[in-house]
């Protein structure tokens, strides 16, 4: 891609050499330790599922029980393959058995860790051929129908998954070629997945492997009335960002919110707990195909977009790394930004011009998400729906990948079926009408947006050398990001991370290092 920035090249590589220096750092800090969603991970892409009468999760039981009765600091691979082992079970009936009997997973004696990676081998390698079945699924829907260089993406929040369906159906017949469920309130500080279909939840639907389920045949459903493939968008973040991952790669979700910070700074997640998490979560979004979105896009919501706009250059540039380390190639890192900045400031545009076609230009291969105004957004819809278009022709003067409308009624209300229908509209006729214009604009040499994008480059890597320089926990803890402190050893979760053993395994992370390696 040719520069139309001119931006320092030199610069760009100092900074992704300060954030792999940043996260080498946080991962000599993690990979000692793992969590008890990741042990609750692994059981779920072993097949472990269900609840018990008070809907309590069996993967929840079962961690509980060795975290309680055994050393959970061994991992639960080892546990539940020696109780397979000795009571000469097959996995399904052993979860069928265990909360209708005395049977449990710390009354037998552990046995050796290969003899532990052969039984459990036959369930990782059916749980695998899953996924990868709707890798493949994906690939010939998207051969068939072709890809948008631009997705439009709009949300559903309903409550009721059956509800969601109906809207999600209209929003794609209207023209989204991306459906998010947004997630019930407070869901991401639940230390458990809930089970089953879902009808009550608040300000949106709880993520549940039926809902997922649910969904994705209604997607496909209107895909072939629409000949297009409609991709289905859930949140890997919280307390359980493994397990929904792995729920996501098992019912063929196509992106996840998946941010490396995002749950430390704007839910109060211990940040140990986050960053173990995330590893895990973002292999296994690796392995299945799976876009992540990440949340830069909320730095400026809380922070001014103006001044701050290099600490969304900067965390890109972190979450950029942590994915290399979980295996995600360029093509799945939805680096996050959005069109925040105060439009009554003089030449406003010009400078969200600058910051999104700068993400472009320094991650060029990423499908980047980016984001509606909503900070300046009130109840005057006429000036809502002026500010989303100046948004919509900033998205296609740029060449972003992931857009996301933006809602005349933000400000007032959940969007109704009509108000999807005229951001849609709104977007494509931006699409149609200005479908060259990336191509034909130049940018003045050493004009605004040229200096504007050198200059949050610049404080970028002075951000990225200042953290480098002490630690992300210390950056995280001084609120270098969107304002907020959080302590090292503060926040929820905290109770759910442990130090691994040294005869630890995890059979699941093992078979995806050996599947990357042999990729």
């Amino acid at each position: 891609m040719e520069s139309k920035l001119k931006l320092n090249q030199s610069l760009i590589e100092e900074c992704r050499t300060l954030a792999k220096k940043i996260t080498d750092e946080v991962e000599k800090e993690i990979k000692t330790r793992s969590t008890v969603t990741v042990e609750r991970t692994v059981l779920r892409l072993l097949g472990v599922d269900g609840v018990n009468q008070f809907d309590e999760p069996l993967p929840n039981q079962m961690v509980d029980e060795v975290v309680e009765k055994g050393d959970i600091s061994k991992g639960i691979s080892i546990y539940i393959a020696s109780a397979l082992y000795h009571s000469g079970l097959s996995l399904e009936q052993l979860i069928n058995n265990y909360n209708h009997s005395d049977n449990c997973l710390t009354k037998y004696p552990l046995i050796k860790t290969n003899k532990a990676k052969e039984i459990l081998q036959p369930y990782i390698k059916a749980s695998f051929e899953r996924i990868l079945e709707n890798r493949k699924t994906r690939n010939k829907l998207f051969e068939r129908y072709g890809k948008n260089p631009t997705d439009l993406y709009v949300i559903v929040a309903t409550g009721n998954i059956y509800e969601d369906v109906v809207q999600a159906k209209a929003a794609a017949k209207a023209g989204a070629d991306i459906i998010a469920v947004i997630r019930s309130t407070g869901q991401s500080l639940l230390d458990y997945v809930p089970y089953g279909a879902t009808t009550e939840g608040f300000g949106g639907t709880f993520a549940t492997q039926e809902n997922f389920k649910i969904m994705r045949k209604a997607l496909d459903e209107v895909g072939l009335e629409e000949k297009r493939y409609i991709k289905l968008v859930n949140y890997a973040s919280g307390l359980c960002m493994p397990e929904i991952a792995a729920m996501a790669a098992i019912e063929r979700l196509d992106v996840l919110l998946n941010d490396s910070m995002y749950g430390i700074i704007f839910r109060d997640i211990n940040m140990q707990r986050t960053f173990i998490d995330q590893h895990f979560s973002r292999m296994i979004n690796a392995f299945a195909g799976i876009i992540i979105n990440t949340g830069e896009d909320n730095y400026l919501t809380t922070s001014d977009a103006y001044s701050e706009a290099h600490t969304v250059l900067a965390s890109q540039f972190i979450n950029e790394e942590f994915a290399y380390r979980a295996h995600l190639k360029e093509e799945l890192m939805g680096l996050g930004h959005a069109f925040e900045i105060d439009p009554e400031i003089e030449d406003s545009f010009l400078y969200e011009v600058a910051q999104a076609q700068m993400a472009r230009e320094i991650f060029p291969n990423a499908p980047l998400k980016y984001m509606p105004p909503t900070k300046h957004i009130s109840g005057n819809v006429f000036k809502a729906y002026e500010q989303n278009t100046l948004f919509n022709i900033a998205t296609q003067l740029t060449g972003q990948s992931i857009h996301l409308l933006g809602m005349m009624t933000e400000a007032i209300h959940t969007p109704f079926l009509a108000d999807r229908f005229l951001a849609i509209s709104n977007a494509k006729m931006i699409q149609k009408s200005m479908a060259s214009i990336r191509e034909e604009f130049l940018f003045k040499q050493d004009g605004i947006i040229q200096k504007r994008a050198s200059e949050v480059l610049e404080k970028a890597n002075q951000l990225l050398s200042q953290i480098a320089s002490t630690s992300l926990f210390d950056a995280l803890e001084n609120g270098i990001f969107a304002g907020v402190k959080r302590p090292f050893s503060g926040g929820k979760g905290l109770d759910g991370v442990f130090l691994k053993s040294s005869d630890y395994i995890n059979v699941v992370s093992d078979a995806l290092e050996v599947r990357f390696n042999e990729n």
